[in-house]
């Protein structure tokens, strides 16, 4: 197998004009719980074993604040950054102890494109219990690129990302056994398109879709099966605009997964999942998938 300097997708931070509403919203409606404020910060986690998977802060709009990688080894954390150094990153805070409540040693840098990426070793973990219907923990992001190429070679050349699958729009890329941790997605300007929470299985994305609805959130997309991946999903978007992402049943894979290009992944007229019965992306959900930047950008 493959040996990922990178060896998880920990967390993401957002920024929202509504802290106090955004946190009601993941924890009554989605499924988080808060477990801890610092520094402006609430953190959040889901029922694994990441002390958090998500962080809120104020902020004057929405927007993609961070996301924040597990590195294998204390020697990978130190390989990455000297990596990312070398490919012209900015760097935000230099390798040392994180300020966070979840601690570990970190770096913190802006990738060419403009996202804030942390690389975090030896972070505090919590005794995870998966519950139905709850997300488990984080299971990709979703980034918009004006140039998906240049970003795509970024991830796999410095960062140690596998290309696992390449559809006409998308670029899907991993660093363990989940299919993709990160998606890449062409547009027109660069930014956020959405953060997708994994879920215990199939009935916990159904039951999970089913309170957001109850509590007045459309799907925006679904419930459908992915082609690449082939993961179960349903797209909504939370009170900031943010496009978020129910999903389960995500493609387990070795070096043996063969991978498949542009002219494999494509569906009959009028499909735009693999079981053909999701209804098209509402124009909502569309709109919202181009409108989250990054901060600082």
């Amino acid at each position: 197998m493959t040996d990922f300097p990178v060896s998880a997708l920990r967390s993401v931070e957002l920024g929202t004009p509504d802290l106090p509403a955004s946190v009601d919203f993941y924890t009554c409606v989605w499924g988080l719980e808060v477990v801890a404020e610092a520094g402006g910060k609430v953190f959040l986690a889901a029922t694994g074993d990441d002390f958090h998977v998500l962080e809120l802060k104020q902020s004057n709009r929405s927007e993609l604040r961070k996301i924040s990688f597990r590195s294998g080894s204390a020697e990978a954390l130190a390989s990455l950054f000297a990596k990312t150094v070398v490919a012209g990153c900015t760097v935000l805070r230099d390798i040392g102890p994180a300020d966070g409540p979840a601690g570990g040693e970190r770096f913190v840098i802006r990738e060419p494109q403009g996202v804030v990426l942390e690389f975090v070793h030896g972070d505090r973990r919590k005794h995870g219990r998966v519950l139905p219907n709850r997300p488990e923990r984080l299971a990709h992001v979703n980034i918009n690129s004006a140039d998906i190429e240049a970003l795509s070679d970024f991830y796999r050349n410095v960062l140690g990302f596998r290309l696992t699958d390449r559809s006409k729009l998308m670029a899907f890329l991993r660093c363990n056994d989940d299919h993709h941790a990160v998606v890449l997605a062409e547009a027109p300007v660069n930014g956020l398109n959405h953060v997708a929470f994994l879920m215990p299985d199939l009935e916990s994305v159904m039951r999970g879709s089913g309170r957001v609805v109850d509590h007045g959130y459309p799907i925006g997309w679904g419930v459908g099966r992915h082609g690449p991946g082939d993961n179960v999903f349903a797209y909504f978007v939370d009170p900031q605009g943010v496009v978020i992402e129910y999903t389960a049943e995500v493609l387990q894979l070795d070096d043996s997964y063969r991978f498949r290009g542009p002219e494999e992944w494509v569906w009959p007229p009028g499909r735009t999942d693999h079981w053909g019965i999701a209804p098209p992306k509402s124009d909502a959900c569309k709109k919202a998938q181009i409108s989250i930047g990054f901060s600082g950008a």
